[in-house]
């Protein structure tokens, strides 16, 4: 009987098999008429098909956006580039590192040079050739000390890229380093053209799947597959178009509507509306989606450690996985790496204990303070409805927190980062030393709290390089518990990925991480079932 089904499962995979021929073989096998035509069905519906429209209703999207990859901020951006642009190295739908630009790369023996081989015959969409001065130049936008770039940080051990012959990069770096290749799927990485000796970061020509066709930032895209493109196992829709719905009612409107296709960032409060629509499914990815809301340590309340340490101890973390997550999540302990990291530390927990919460109040002096958290959807669905939620909590132990409502268009350009306390969210990394590398350590481009503890410093730089991963286990079980006590953002939670589409979309059993939406590679990877 197994090898009766290991053999239907085989002639069902080979794609040369028609429905008649497996139809024959199936009830020679003693199968009924409707389990094989069921079999059949739905075997053809989970088989990626080339062809159709996509139009996706997408959240954060903003007008301030740019195609400067140095720049991105907002998730559409991701998703359009990772559509038009390559990088040398993707994250894969089982999580792992995956050839991009680069076929192949090697280390050297003390993990502080790589070499990444081009493939050959790449080209960009307007017809010219990729090439190693392309894939250095866009490398260096995100270097050195005029570098405005959000992955600078990522990139800050870099200290050499040159080429070797036509077809190799060769990265030198400052320090051992075992995860790079996972530093190169970075999305703001993307190989653009070189034009008159630079990086042409705002080119619409690029390598990937899909042809960059209209663009308007804020509005909307669209995009073409590109006939020459160098990949074929993905790229199916014939055409896709994503339109800005920063409205979460509008965005599911649309698509019960059927308006679009696809939408992200469904709200957890209305999925079980969503589920009862008869032509929609809901993607629910676990992830390493950490929900932050950064404190500015160099700044008065939040440079004094009782009053942060007062908050963590009063953040209703079971209500925000409850009334915010509605379940779609767990509970985080006030530091970046996520249950999904190898190297994360379960043993760290945190407590809700408002007695003790008012005694830090009082011992720090700060009894009756007012102060004030910005907020706006646009860091995540429901961010205000959390912000009140904090509040009502912080008024339990003699604080005052006032909630200020921000547009979201432009939230990520001018309230985060910007403001001493506020709402934000982080899409999931693929390797704990990129999330470290961005936001936790003291010279990080987009340190959102201004933290700076040394032994953070030290203890990052070294898991980097170190190969023995019962020590580098031990190196990022530290730097979390020091994350979680002295640093200055508060994680609730840590939450799952979410997108609502059509019934008529396919998309496979493997969905990636690293971002929302597969990924950001939904556009590439997902099909129209017809």
């Amino acid at each position: 009987m197994e090898d009766d089904k290991r053999l239907i499962k085989k002639i069902l995979n080979d794609k040369r098999t028609t429905r008649r021929e497996f139809m024959v073989g199936a009830l020679a096998m003693g199968m009924s008429i409707p389990a094989a035509s069921s079999m059949w069905s739905n075997a053809q519906a989970a088989t990626p098909k080339r062809g159709g429209h996509l139009k996706a209703g997408l959240d954060d999207f903003n007008t301030v956006d740019s195609l400067d990859p140095a720049t991105f901020l907002a998730t559409t951006m991701v998703m359009i580039s990772r559509a038009f642009r390559d990088s040398l190295v993707e994250v894969g739908q089982d999580n792992s590192a995956q050839p991009g630009l680069a076929e192949s790369w090697e280390p050297s023996a003390d993990v502080k040079t790589w070499r990444f081989k081009l493939r050959k015959g790449v080209t960009f969409s307007d017809g010219k050739s990729l090439t190693t001065e392309d894939v250095i130049n866009s490398i260096n936008v995100h270097r050195g000390d005029d570098s405005k770039s959000g992955a600078k940080g990522v990139f800050s051990g870099i200290t050499d890229v040159t080429a070797d012959g036509s077809d190799v990069v060769v990265v030198t770096l400052a320090d051992a380093n075992a995860d790079f290749p996972f530093l190169m799927t970075d999305y703001h990485m993307n190989v653009v053209p070189t034009r008159d000796g630079k990086a042409d970061v705002l080119s619409k020509e690029g390598t990937g799947l899909y042809n960059l066709i209209d663009f308007e930032p804020g509005v909307g895209a669209k995009l073409e597959r590109n006939p020459n493109a160098w990949q074929s196992e993905f790229g199916f829709f014939d055409s896709v178009e994503i339109i800005t719905i920063l409205d979460p009612a509008a965005r599911e409107t649309a698509l019960i509507t059927q308006s679009v296709d696809v939408i992200n960032r469904p709200v957890q409060k209305t999925i079980s509306r969503l589920k009862q629509v008869p032509h929609v499914n809901i993607v629910d990815v676990k992830s390493n989606y950490a929900f932050t809301h950064p404190m500015r340590m160099d700044q008065a309340p939040f440079d004094n450690a009782e009053f942060r340490q007062a908050l963590k101890l009063a953040l209703p973390r079971q209500e925000f996985v409850d009334k915010i997550l509605y379940g779609y999540g767990e509970i985080g302990n006030d530091q970046p790496l996520g249950p999904l990291f190898n190297n994360y530390d379960p043993s760290i927990t945190s407590e809700y204990d408002l007695d003790k919460a008012k005694s830090l109040i009082k011992k720090a002096g700060l009894e009756g303070l007012k102060f004030d958290i910005h907020s706006a959807d646009a860091a995540y669905p429901g961010a205000v409805d959390a912000a009140q939620l904090f509040a009502e909590s912080f008024a339990k132990i003699g604080v005052s927190m006032n909630v200020v409502r921000e547009p979201k268009d432009g939230y990520w350009a001018n309230v985060w980062n910007k403001k001493p306390f506020c709402s934000c969210v982080w899409g999931a990394r693929p390797v704990e030393d990129m999330i470290l590398s961005i936001a936790y350590v003291s010279d990080a481009a987009w340190n959102d709290t201004g933290i700076s503890i040394e032994r953070v410093d030290e203890l990052v730089k070294a898991a980097r390089g170190e190969l023995d991963t019962v020590k580098r286990k031990a190196m990022y079980s530290e730097v979390q518990r020091l994350i979680s006590t002295q640093g200055g953002t508060l994680i609730p939670a840590f939450g799952n990925d979410l997108a609502a589409v059509n019934k008529k979309i396919g998309i496979g059993p493997n969905i990636g991480g690293g971002w929302e939406m597969d990924g950001g590679h939904f556009i590439k990877r997902w099909w129209m079932k017809g």
